[in-house]
């Protein structure tokens, strides 16, 4: 889970919170000057303005974010390998931009990727492969309700 309070209420919610380990690199994108700005404001002197295609001032560039989805898909990998012959499953909580970072990041397409990818809250995505190629396996599907 991310460190920030949302994402491991969100982790709790989902019945994991006791499984769960902190994990740096699923913060969200920092912003930067920008943070806590709207879109709609950043794009009257930025026009045409996504985190995706726009650097952020003061905050994290996009080769800066792409280093910490790799690191997170490389452990993560690591984790769902398991011993031999075994493998598990890896559930990861944190915040709509990194995350679709991070899938972009999974389909070779770097924090670009991400661009073309809806994530509604409370959502979940599932990552995987088809065959030895990477892939979505469910993208943006509602949470189901307990």
């Amino acid at each position: 889970s991310s460190p920030l309070q949302r994402a491991r209420r969100t982790c709790e919610l989902a019945g994991l919170g006791e499984q769960a380990q902190i994990e740096p690199d699923l913060k969200e994108w920092d912003y930067g000057d920008y943070e806590g700005l709207t879109t709609a404001v950043i794009r009257e002197s930025v026009p045409d303005w996504t985190v995706f295609s726009h650097p952020c001032p003061g905050g994290e560039s996009s080769d800066q974010v792409q280093q910490r989805c790799e690191r997170v898909i490389a452990r993560a990998s690591a984790y769902a390998s398991g011993a031999p012959g075994e493998r598990c499953d890896v559930a990861l909580f944190a915040h709509g931009h990194i995350l679709r970072s991070l899938a972009g990041c999974w389909l070779g397409q770097g924090p670009a990727g991400g661009a073309r990818l809806v994530l509604g809250t409370g959502s979940f995505c599932v990552l995987g492969y088809e065959r030895q190629t990477r892939a979505l396996i469910h993208w943006n599907a509602p949470a189901q309700p307990a």
